[in-house]
């Protein structure tokens, strides 16, 4: 769980930092949950100001729907923050899913 949140923190930096349309698909204001499947705990929290603020963690899956919505293994989460996994592969291949209103995935699809 230490290195899931360890990764989430990684991931909030990595979007605060670029710039232009990226720095503008981060900034959105939106609820924010991450099922970790493996573990069966789901972090949440908001994607605001560029940065991910987590400020929970709950055993199970989400309780609320967030505006955006990731789930996946422990082992898939560190290795897209860590770049040895693309998301848009994982993500085809059903490994991590994402679910978001439609206006929203048309602006992440920069961060992808």
């Amino acid at each position: 769980m230490a290195e899931c949140r360890s990764a989430l923190d990684t991931l909030s930096d990595n979007l605060a930092a670029p710039d232009g349309d990226v720095r503008g698909a981060a900034a959105l204001n939106r609820s924010l949950s991450c099922h970790i499947k493996d573990l069966d705990i789901t972090f949440t929290g908001r994607l605001a100001d560029g940065r991910i603020e987590v400020r929970d963690t709950l055993e199970g899956p989400p309780r609320e729907k967030a505006e955006i919505r990731l789930a996946m293994t422990s082992d898939d989460l560190v290795a897209l923050v860590d770049g040895d996994l693309n998301f848009a592969k994982a993500w085809a291949a059903g490994r991590v899913r994402l679910e978001a209103g439609f206006r929203d995935l048309l602006k992440l699809k920069s961060l992808l």
